[in-house]
């Protein structure tokens, strides 16, 4: 009878054990997406800060594309607004990424713009940025990845269901790297 007892007694104890350790390190992978988050968040504050500098200066030399330069401030003022999770931040970043390539593919139909030495910094500035921006969106989402797989994986998601730890979304942008121009070099001779 005793030996039950101790034998029962044990398997309590192991598995109370084994369920706080799961616990623990999904508390520890929230944190890492939290932080992971909170390195994007300050990455795209660099572009939002940016974008204003950058429509100014464009403005300087194209000043009848009105409706570029207002859709790049609605675009920014609704990203900078929202305050949701990756997900509802993902579609106004992505609209604030296609008014940015619409600014810039105004600017290159103004040669004087594009050898403006203030431009060219705020657009080299961009363009780190946004690099900045793919790389802590990788940090992130792999995070989250790491988070998903231990919510849904066995024993693991007993825990999670358990004790409220739910899966975290994925943080997808499309990059503001705009696509390379074609060279037509005309017939070959």
């Amino acid at each position: 009878m005793v030996v039950v007892v101790v034998v029962v007694l044990g398997a309590v104890l192991v598995t109370a054990i084994v369920v706080l350790s799961m616990y623990n390190r999904f508390v520890r992978q929230r944190q890492l997406v939290a932080n992971a988050w909170a390195n994007v968040e300050t990455e795209l504050r660099r572009r939002y800060d940016l974008v204003p500098n950058l429509v100014e200066t464009v403005k300087g030399y194209a000043a009848h594309e009105r409706a570029t330069f207002e859709a790049v401030t609605r675009a920014r003022a609704t990203a900078v607004a929202n305050h949701g999770d990756a997900a509802a931040q993902a579609g106004d970043e992505n609209l604030l990424v296609g008014a940015l390539r619409q600014l810039l593919a105004v600017s290159e139909a103004y040669p004087a713009l594009q050898a403006d030495t203030q431009y060219l910094s705020l657009q080299q500035e961009l363009v780190a940025t946004e690099n900045r921006i793919q790389a802590a969106r990788r940090f992130y989402n792999n995070n989250v990845r790491s988070l998903n797989t231990r919510v849904q994986t066995v024993p693991s998601n007993l825990v999670a269901r358990a004790f409220g730890f739910r899966e975290a979304a994925y943080f997808e942008i499309d990059e503001m790297a705009a696509t390379p121009p074609s060279v037509d070099f005309g017939p070959e001779r």
